[in-house]
């Protein structure tokens, strides 16, 4: 699924200081796996990936409720059962 994404002032900053590509995002979005709805709006993108000799969580922040579809921020995290459904 192919859709229409837009970054946070505060979700692009995270990105370049934390190493996240925009692709990896978009890719998480686009195919997670697995979604958490925090509020009508809000929801967590989670997508495990290996990263080096780790699997890693990355964690993705978005409001439904702006159009495009707004990133708020993104982080990497090791803690993956922490986060796991």
């Amino acid at each position: 699924m192919k859709i229409e994404l837009s970054f946070s002032k505060h979700a692009l900053e995270r990105l370049s200081s934390r190493g996240i590509s925009k692709s990896l995002v978009v890719q998480t979005i686009e195919s997670p796996d697995s979604v958490i709805n925090q509020t009508e709006c809000k929801q967590v993108y989670h997508k495990i990936f290996q990263e080096g000799r780790n699997m890693k969580m990355l964690r993705v922040f978005v409001n439904h409720c702006k159009d495009p579809i707004l990133v708020i921020t993104a982080y990497k995290t090791t803690k993956i059962d922490k986060y796991e459904h």
